[in-house]
C-alpha cells in the first residue's frame, strides 16, 4: 500500500493533502472506535504542504514522505497531548519528540494523531483506558487486544496505512492479530525508546503496525537505528529490509514449532488456522521441525514479577509536581499519594503494588531475583531451538477477540491473553504476528512468528510469502472504508 502511494504522491497524481483530508474523514467516521484520542489536524495540514513542495521540486524523502501515519500516545511529541491514557498526563504537552517521531518526521511523514491504548501501557484489551475502551472493528461487542489497540484498529479500519505501537510483553502483536493486521516488535535495541513513556524498560520496545510485510519493512526501516541518546540503543548495521519482505521467499527455511504453545488452552479455532498458515508456508518449500521451549510455562509467572517491578520504579515520577495535574494538600507526601490514587486506573495501581512488593526486604530474592533467572532459562531456550531452526512460529493469542468487559474482573485471566507473545520480550528477540485466516465466526487469527536477535528480516520475508499466498492480510473488517488508498 505505502509503496502504490508513494509512487502516485511521486509523479503528483495524488496530492499529500488529499491524502490527508481522505485519512482525516476516515478517522471522523470510525469516531465510534474510539482508536484516537488526539487528531493533530494542525500539524498534519503543515506536513502534507511540505510534503507536496517537495514534490513539486523533486525532492521527495522517500516512500514514507507525505504517507499518513499514527502514533500510539505514549510516544511524546512535542506540542501535542501526549497522556498515555492516564488522567495522570491529562493535559500534558511534551517540549520534546520521541526519537521515532523525529525519525518519521525526517522521513517526511505525516503523523495525523495519538491513538487509545490501555493506560500507561498496563493491559491487554485496551479497555484500561482512562478515556474510554477501543472497539474491534470486526465486532464491536468485542476488545481490539491491546495495549496498543488503537494503533491496530486504526490500521485495520484503514484509517491510516501505518502506525506505530509499543510492545512490553506483546501489545504490539497480540491486537495485530485480533485484528487482522500485521505488527511487528523488533529486536530489543533496535529501535530507540527515548521518548516513550516507559513500562518497564527491559522489555519495552516500539514497532509498527501495517496491512503489509513491506509496509512494516518501510516503517521499521524509517525508525532504526542508533541512537546515542538511548543507552540500550544497539549500534548494528540495519538490513535491507524492504528488498527481504518483497523477496517473499520461504524455500529451505527451517520452521520450528514448539510443542508447548500449542497446548491446553488454545482455542481450536485458532489452532486450526496457524496449522494452515504453517501448512502454506511448507508448501512453499519451507520444513516444520518439531521442538521445545521447555521454560515456556515459566515465562508468565516471571514476566508478571519483572514487568511490575520496573513500572513500579519508572512510575515513581508521576507525583504532579514537574508535569500532570496534581491533588492539592499541605503536606508533600500526602500530596502525591491523592494525586496517584486519583490520577492511575485500578491495573496501573495493581501493578505498581504487585512491583512494589516483590522489590520489597525480605522479598526481593525470592520473587524478582528468581524471575530475573528464569529469565536467563527462558533466553537459553531460544538459543538452542535457533541452533536447529530459523523461525518459530506459535499463534499470537490463544483466543480470537473476546467480548468487552469479559475479563476485566479476572485479572489473571486478562494477563493470560499474553501467554503466547511475553517470552520473547523476556528474551529480547524479534517476533511478528502475521494474518493467519478468520475463525467461522468471522474473528481473526494472527500466526506468529519469532526470528533470531537482529534477524527481523527472516520475519518480514515469511511473512511476505504467507501474505502472497493468501487473501487473510487482504480482508478489511466489515464497513471499513474504501477510497484514495483503501
Amino acid at each position: 500500500m505505502i509503496d502504490a502511494l508513494a509512487e502516485r504522491l511521486s509523479s503528483r497524481t495524488l496530492s499529500a493533502e488529499a491524502l490527508l483530508d481522505e485519512t482525516l474523514a476516515r478517522i471522523e467516521a470510525a469516531r465510534p472506535l474510539n482508536a484516537f484520542l488526539h487528531v493533530d489536524e494542525a500539524g498534519a495540514r503543515a506536513a502534507a504542504r511540505a510534503a507536496d513542495d517537495r514534490a513539486a521540486r523533486g525532492e521527495r524523502r522517500g516512500a514514507l514522505d507525505g504517507v499518513p501515519i499514527a502514533l500510539k500516545d505514549n510516544l511524546v511529541t512535542e506540542g501535542v497531548p501526549t497522556t498515555a491514557a492516564s488522567r495522570i498526563l491529562a493535559g500534558w504537552r511534551p517540549p520534546y519528540d520521541a526519537h521515532v517521531v523525529s525519525q518519521l518526521r525526517a522521513a517526511g511523514a505525516v503523523l495525523v494523531g495519538k491513538t487509545n491504548m490501555d493506560e500507561l501501557a498496563m493491559g491487554s484489551s485496551s479497555e484500561h483506558s482512562a478515556y474510554g475502551p477501543v472497539l474491534n472493528p470486526w465486532d464491536p461487542t468485542r476488545v481490539p487486544g491491546g495495549s496498543s489497540g488503537g494503533s491496530a484498529v486504526a490500521v485495520a479500519a484503514r484509517l491510516v496505512p501505518a502506525s506505530l505501537g509499543s510492545d512490553t510483553g506483546g501489545s504490539i502483536r497480540q491486537p495485530a492479530a485480533l485484528t487482522g493486521v500485521l505488527g511487528l516488535k523488533p529486536t530489543y535495541g533496535r529501535v530507540s525508546r527515548r521518548g516513550l513513556i516507559a513500562f518497564a524498560s527491559s522489555l519495552d520496545q516500539i514497532g509498527p503496525f501495517a496491512t503489509t510485510a513491506i509496509d512494516l519493512a518501510h516503517v521499521l526501516a524509517a525508525i532504526a537505528g542508533h541512537d546515542p541518546g538511548d543507552a540500550t540503543c544497539l549500534d548494528a548495521p540495519l538490513p535491507a529490509w524492504v528488498e527481504a519482505a518483497r523477496s517473499a521467499r520461504v524455500e529451505g527455511l527451517r520452521i520450528g514449532v514448539p510443542t508447548e504453545y500449542w497446548g491446553a488452552g488454545l482455542d481450536p479455532d485458532v489452532r486450526a488456522a496457524c496449522e494452515a498458515a504453517i501448512d502454506t508456508l511448507v508448501s512453499q518449500g519451507a520444513t516444520r521441525v518439531p521442538i521445545s521451549l521447555p521454560h515456556t510455562e515459566h515465562a508468565l509467572a516471571a514476566y508478571y514479577l519483572i514487568a511490575p517491578a520496573e513500572a513500579a520504579s519508572n512510575l515513581a515520577r508521576f507525583d504532579g509536581v514537574r508535569y500532570g495535574p496534581a491533588v492539592e494538600d499541605a503536606e508533600l507526601r500526602a500530596r502525591t499519594a491523592r494525586t496517584r490514587h486519583a490520577g492511575f486506573g485500578r491495573e496501573v495501581q495493581r501493578r505498581i503494588m504487585l512491583g512494589n512488593f516483590v522489590l520489597s526486604a525480605g522479598y526481593y530474592e525470592a520473587y524478582y531475583g528468581r524471575a530475573q533467572r528464569v529469565r536467563t532459562l527462558v533466553r537459553q531456550d531460544f538459543e538452542r531451538a535457533f541452533a536447529q531452526v530459523d523461525v518459530l512460529a506459535t499463534p499470537t493469542s490463544p483466543v480470537p477477540a473476546f467480548p468487552l468487559g469479559a475479563r476485566t474482573s479476572d485479572p489473571l485471566a486478562m494477563y493470560l491473553a499474553d501467554a503466547c507473545t511475553l517470552a520473547t520480550n523476556l528474551a529480547g528477540v524479534p517476533a511478528l504476528s502475521a494474518p493467519a485466516g478468520l475463525t467461522p465466526s468471522g474473528l481473526p487469527v494472527g500466526l506468529q512468528l519469532i526470528g533470531r536477535w537482529l534477524d527481523e528480516a527472516t520475519l518480514l520475508s515469511a511473512a511476505a510469502a504467507l501474505e502472497a499466498r493468501t487473501e487473510h492480510a487482504r480482508r478489511a473488517p466489515p464497513g471499513a472504508l474504501s477510497g484514495v488508498w483503501g
